[in-house]
């Protein structure tokens, strides 16, 4: 037994010396290989690696999966008009370069989230103190989101950091000012409603005006039509009775004459003052050719 322990211990020290020279790096991180404190080689590709036991060579794991930062509390900024918003906003990043982002930050990552942190509150400041309300809530949202990418993308890059998104998640307005925010927004509603009923009426005004005046113009062309239709009526009577005329004066006097009387009695009660010899009665009584025997008064 005591012959087989030295090679026992010295199997176990070579496992380990050998298992220190090897080391596995996974799909989701980068590794840095140190030898003698200084980077030797940057490795991002998964798989199986050798190096020298320590302390001659050293590896440090860095994580190079898409990462957020998101803000606690909504940030504070204010507008070109001097009114405080509460903007809440997330960011999406991601270690571009593991040399540098090591250089800068070592292993901490909440250093790195510190000074990203910094540079979105300073890009979001400058985009947003340069427009009014109105632009940052609706118009300019998205413009605004670019502009910070932008801007955060181009401070991180010397750092090792690559920024992938920038957004704004909620707009809010300060206590302070969403009272006489919400009064303003009521009075323009107000000014746009009455603005909508002007129209209105004047439409329904126009409408009516021209529904009149097509009125008109119905009216006027059936009364001429009717007045062309009666004229030819009356012309066409007219020609009837002189061709009846024609053919028959006695006849055609008689009968006027008889249309005559038939409406000087129609009132029993009334008085006829006419000349014996008039010619109203020339057809009153009359026989044998000869004249009526008129009568001075007839009741």
């Amino acid at each position: 037994m005591q012959r087989f322990f030295p090679a026992l211990v010295g199997l176990v020290v070579l496992v380990a010396v050998l298992s220190s020279c090897m080391f596995v790096v996974r799909e989701r991180d980068s590794a840095l290989l140190f030898a003698l404190g200084e980077v030797r080689e940057t490795i991002t590709e998964p798989g199986l690696y050798f190096k020298f036991p320590p302390p001659f060579e050293n590896v440090v794991y860095l994580d190079k999966r898409l990462q957020t930062i998101e803000t606690r509390d909504p940030e504070r900024i204010q507008t070109a008009e001097k009114k405080n918003l509460l903007i809440d906003s997330f960011v999406k990043w991601r270690i571009a370069d593991p040399r540098q982002y090591y250089v800068t930050f070592g292993a901490n990552s909440n250093a790195a989230v510190e000074r990203l942190q910094a540079q979105i509150r300073d890009a979001l400041n400058a985009a947003v103190n340069v427009r009014t309300v109105k632009q940052v809530v609706s118009s300019d949202r998205d413009t605004i989101m670019k502009e910070i990418q932008t801007a955060v993308a181009r401070r991180a890059k010397p750092l090792g950091v690559d920024v992938v998104d920038v957004r704004l998640r909620r707009i809010d307005f300060a206590p302070e000012i969403s009272e006489s925010v919400y009064r303003r927004m009521e009075a323009e509603r107000k000014q746009e409603a009455n603005r909508l009923r002007a129209s209105g009426a004047a439409d329904s005004e126009r409408i009516r005006a021209e529904a009149d005046r097509k009125r008109q113009e119905i009216l006027a062309k059936a009364y001429a039509e009717s007045q062309a239709k009666r004229g030819e009526g009356d012309a066409t009577a007219a020609a009837i009775y002189a061709k009846s005329y024609g053919q028959d004066p006695e006849f055609y006097s008689f009968y006027k004459s008889l249309d005559a009387y038939r409406s000087a009695f129609a009132d029993r009660s009334g008085t006829l003052v006419l000349s014996p010899d008039s010619d109203f009665f020339r057809f009153w009584d009359r026989a044998g050719g000869g004249k009526t025997a008129a009568q001075p008064a007839v009741r």
